[in-house]
């Protein structure tokens, strides 16, 4: 087999097509060299010897498995501890708003990151929810999704390397973290106290939202950067649809609901409210 195997016209519009339809992700021509860059590792590690017979493999109920694989290879999973901080000064006037020592009517509040990667994001909403509320802190649900299973595992993990842990304020990683040692020497783990307060899950954004009666915010950033105008316009209204009343929704800086039909109220920039 050549180590270089050619991505035909047809190959990829099968290929690009067929994602979309699955996960809603655009691979517009600009993708292209990406697809063949990241499935030919995946044909070369199963023996394939053209896209066409990868792609008819994984369109089969024998091949569900590669398929996650190949759905894993075309996510870009970009994501840090701490980023778009001006998001989490909001988060935390919410959070003294919302929950109170004198309760309410409202003692719980439910949190969702949507497209949460390898979970640095969830886990900096978790270590600000335990910074300020304290106690109160289990009156928060955290729940984080990704599509990618590979993602996930390192999330679920909670094992981040000393560069990815840099963004971290020194007291939180002094607080919050264990410094690996021998074969871990240069790693860090989140302890316990953090780590289990998050519930990962496998979800495609395609799919129906069914695992949260209401949602009181949304972090959803630098996701839909990924998906074509129709299928963000169809996400946006999911999102308002499970919200509560008075729920937030949070997007990436180079994002914007400007442009779509929507139901939000702008707050901010990147930020808005049902």
């Amino acid at each position: 087999m050549t180590t270089d195997i050619h991505l035909r016209d047809i190959d990829f519009e099968r290929i690009s097509r067929f994602v979309y339809e699955v996960c809603g992700i655009n691979l517009h021509d600009g993708k292209r060299e990406l697809v063949k860059a990241r499935l030919g590792k995946r044909l070369r590690q199963g023996s394939f010897d053209s896209f066409t017979s990868y792609f008819d493999y994984v369109t089969t109920e024998e091949g569900t498995n590669e398929l996650i694989h190949m759905i894993d290879s075309l996510s870009t999973n970009l994501t840090s501890f701490f980023r778009e901080a001006k998001h989490f000064e909001i988060f935390k006037s919410l959070l003294k708003e919302r929950v109170s020592p004198n309760g309410g009517p409202r003692q719980k509040l439910n949190i969702w990151s949507a497209g949460c990667s390898s979970g640095e994001e969830p886990y900096t909403v978790a270590m600000i929810v335990r910074e300020t509320l304290g106690a109160l802190a289990d009156r928060v649900s955290i729940v984080a999704t990704d599509i990618s299973t590979k993602a996930l595992k390192t999330a679920a993990s909670a094992v981040y390397s000393e560069d990815k842990v840099k963004p971290i304020p020194p007291q939180l990683l002094r607080k919050y973290f264990q410094l690996g040692s021998n074969q871990w020497t240069g790693y860090y783990r989140l302890k316990p106290s953090i780590r289990d307060t998050v519930r990962f899950r496998r979800f495609n954004l395609m799919d129906k939202i069914d695992f949260c009666d209401s949602l009181d915010i949304i972090f959803c950033r630098n996701v839909m950067i990924y998906f074509d105008k129709k299928t963000q316009n169809e996400l946006i209204d999911r999102f308002y649809d499970v919200l509560a009343g008075g729920g937030y929704l949070f997007v990436g800086h180079s994002e914007s609901l400007t442009g779509l039909d929507h139901r939000f109220r702008y707050i901010g920039p990147s930020v808005y409210t049902k």
